[in-house]
């Protein structure tokens, strides 16, 4: 080798980590260890260094939790697949070890299996708000007499995020947690990454594939987040969904008045199901170990009416309830009430309202925007309309520190989507499928429940993901699947990629 040579060779590594500013957290090499002595020797954790702020990669680092079982087979080994349950705010440190029962051993043999903790969120330098349970609580509903109190708590949490974590709160967002997977790949080695994300986890997988389009590789996107609706549009989404939803529970119903006794026809359901609002309103119904109102039985029940059986069976038990009989019992799908005023480990709702709120500048500042809004709103979808439009912390939000991520590329990723599903409703699902030009839409008509992809391999929707991850061939045009029987009861039952529940938030995505 000649000195030219040889110097060029030398110098090569430093050059190239001074043209990539990030080479520092790319070539990390994680100190792998068992995650828990009560959970399987292959599932393994780590924790690596990311920078808190991107456009300055050399200042503040903070703490990512990641996780991996290696269940791929020699010869048959594809790559790695990430995970992301929910959100915004969901942990996904344990995915591994829950996907690794769901994926069949086709699909399995072919990756080692990735979680994460997104930023800011369980075991990745968390943020929190100290916020007490009511804080906590968004679902609130528009009233005159209560407004004002509404934008006292709107403001107060907002502050109490900021006083408690300064610099941070900025860079809890979608686009640096798609930066942060882009260096877990790079750590490990890989060229590129699969992805397989739930409700909040879809968009989290369109964002990466616009930022990072040529190290996407089979992507599936399970119950999606319509990206020209992120966030106040998504949470306004609830309220229309809500509706059809509310008809089609109402002439279910009525076909079985033998068995509930709420009304013959539909119109007779409805009409027994606003009068019981009304008379929790002048006299509270009990349920479980509290009594509910008007307002927080249309809160309860607006995701119940997704699944006609489920809000049959609570709604005709606040009925007898109300007329004497044995208080109500939930279903488990059901929201309890509200934990009690005081101190509540918060850092799902701080993580929440970090991202919805940091990820884009469309939410309005004026109160009286979301004053005229919830007005307008509960005319149009009285179910919860004034819940969905209500004012809520993002109004006093910082300014975010990057432009919403506009999703619209030609990466080909698989979709899939109930046409019943409470927290991202078949239009949602739709407006991801078109954003993404180069994707395919399994669409399961009838199909109940948030979260589609299981386990039962005979499931038409599971069959075509599990024929996507294992061969990376799309399906040559979008398909509908129809839902059956058994496919809905295990949806309500047992939601297999549903988002962890949060009794003092149960909304989201």
């Amino acid at each position: 080798m000649g000195v030219t040579a040889a110097l060029v060779h030398v110098l090569a590594p430093t050059e190239a980590a001074a043209a990539d500013p990030l080479s520092q957290y790319k070539n990390q090499k994680p100190s792998w260890h068992r995650c828990d002595p009560g959970m399987p020797a292959k599932y393994q954790c780590a924790t690596i260094k990311v920078p808190l702020d991107y456009e300055r990669p050399a200042g503040k680092k903070i703490k990512l939790a990641v996780s991996r079982m290696k269940t791929s087979v020699a010869g048959k080994r594809h790559g790695v697949m990430l995970f992301n349950p929910g959100g915004p705010g969901g942990p996904g440190l344990d995915m591994p070890v829950f996907m690794k029962d769901t994926l069949p051993k086709k699909v399995r043999d072919q990756y080692d299996l990735v979680g994460f903790d997104p930023r800011g969120v369980g075991k990745s330098s968390p943020v929190s708000c100290d916020l007490s349970a009511t804080e906590q609580n968004f679902e609130r509903p528009y009233k005159r007499e209560t407004f004002s109190r509404d934008v006292k708590w709107a403001r107060t949490v907002a502050q109490k995020c900021r006083d408690k974590n300064g610099d941070k709160l900025p860079h809890i967002t979608t686009r640096n947690t798609a930066r942060d997977m882009d260096v877990i790949r790079a750590v490990l080695g890989e060229k590129k990454i699969s992805y397989l994300g739930v409700s909040y986890g879809t968009y989290l997988g369109a964002v990466y594939t616009q930022m990072f389009p040529g190290r996407s590789d089979r992507f599936v996107l399970d119950s999606s987040v319509d990206p020209a609706r992120v966030w106040r549009g998504m949470i306004q989404v609830w309220a229309s969904g809500a509706e059809p939803a509310f008809t089609r529970w109402a002439k279910w119903t009525a076909g079985r008045h033998g068995t509930y006794k709420l009304g013959n026809t539909a119109a007779e359901v409805r009409k027994t199901f606003w009068a019981l609002v009304a008379r929790a309103d002048r006299k509270p119904i009990p349920y479980e170990d509290d009594k509910l109102n008007g307002d927080e039985i249309r809160a309860m029940l607006r995701g119940q009416f997704f699944s006609p059986k489920e809000a049959a069976a609570t709604v005709a038990g606040l009925k007898k309830a109300a007329d004497g009989g044995p208080k109500a019992r939930g279903s488990a799908d059901a929201r309890g009430p509200a934990a009690p005023d005081e101190k509540a480990a918060d850092n799902m709702t701080a993580s929440f309202w970090s991202v919805v709120c940091g990820d884009t500048s469309a939410w309005p500042r004026d109160p009286g925007q979301y004053r005229r809004d919830a007005i307008r709103d509960k005319a149009k979808y009285p179910l919860y309309g004034d819940f969905g439009s209500n004012i809520t912390p993002c109004a006093f939000w910082n300014k975010p520190a990057e432009p919403v991520t506009g999703v619209d590329n030609g990466v080909g990723v698989l979709t899939v989507q109930n046409q019943w599903d409470s927290q991202t409703p078949l239009s949602s699902g739709r407006g991801m499928h078109r954003a993404l030009k180069g994707s395919r839409m399994v669409h399961v008509e009838g199909g109940e429940g948030h979260g589609v992809y299981g386990k039962d391999p005979k499931v038409c929707a599971n069959r075509a993901v599990n024929a996507y991850l294992s061969t990376g061939e799309l399906p040559a045009e979008d398909i509908t699947c129809k839902a059956a029987d058994d496919q809905n009861r295990d949806a309500n039952e047992h939601p297999p990629s549903a988002p962890r529940a949060v009794p003092v938030l149960p909304d989201r995505f």
